[in-house]
């Protein structure tokens, strides 16, 4: 299985920073996706500590098992690194007052041939899109998210709630931090979304899927995404990472090229 990877990040229309922090690297196929929060820049540092840690050490351990490591081996070496992380970020806040509770939330996924191994922390979110059926393949950490499973709410006054951005696990937060980790099966054809909240908020599933659905390129499909979100208002910094499953290379676009380095 090959795999096209396209990313953007924009700090929206409301916020002057962007906490927000996106990367990939195509030679081990590993994608990560960030969002920040704290004080006056505490959240960017936060988040760019995250996604720089994790593709540097989970990057050089997939670059040395190679793309045969089994499912346990990729979820453990996960755990480690993003533990590992987390820690940096926590004796970070904790050694500096300027950076006093900053985290961030994570998505972690690697691709490997017909398997997608998906970690993730907070409510920054993943989506597949297979045979044009949009789905959300994570479930927030969120006291939305609790408040719906418990039946207080429906998910349709949690779409107006004033309670979104209250996070229930963040990286960095406190010394230890649970990853959630789920495998997934692909299939050619298949396009992944990663995304901060400045994205979901902004942009209904309906509205993803109907982008994601249409002719194009990876790099129009987020360049899409991201000015529809601020077309909707911006209030927050918007990141968006797609990867699209398949069973030929295809010639990559110039961004993914540059983007990829």
């Amino acid at each position: 299985m090959n795999y096209e990877f396209c990313i953007r990040t924009d700090p929206g229309l409301a916020r002057e920073n962007n906490e927000d922090s996106v990367t990939f690297e195509e030679a081990t196929r590993l994608a990560i996706l960030a969002d920040g929060m704290g004080g006056y820049n505490a959240g960017e540092i936060a988040s760019g500590m995250a996604t720089t840690f994790i593709k540097s050490e989970l990057g050089r351990w997939l670059s040395q098992a190679g793309r045969q490591a089994n499912a346990r081996e990729v979820r453990r070496a996960m755990e480690i690194c993003v533990d590992n992380a987390n820690r940096s970020i926590f004796n970070a806040a904790n050694s500096n007052p300027q950076y006093s509770g900053m985290g961030t939330t994570l998505v972690v996924g690697v691709f490997q041939d017909g398997r997608l191994m998906l970690g993730h922390i907070g409510d920054s979110r993943c989506y597949r899109l297979r045979a044009g059926e949009l789905a959300q393949i994570t479930k927030d950490h969120s006291l939305l998210q609790e408040q719906m499973d418990a039946g207080l709410i429906t998910p349709e006054q949690a779409a107006v709630s004033t309670n979104k951005n209250l996070v229930t696990r963040a990286l960095g937060v406190e010394d230890a931090v649970l990853l959630e980790v789920n495998e997934h099966r692909v299939e050619p054809g298949d396009i992944y979304l990663m995304c901060s909240d400045g994205l979901s908020d902004m942009v209904d599933d309906h509205g993803i899927a109907a982008i994601l659905r249409d002719e194009g390129t990876l790099e129009d499909k987020v360049g899409r995404l991201v000015d529809a979100a601020n077309a909707n208002g911006g209030r927050d910094n918007i990141s968006v990472l797609l990867a699209q499953a398949d069973l030929e290379a295809k010639k990559k676009g110039l961004i993914s090229r540059l983007l990829g380095k």
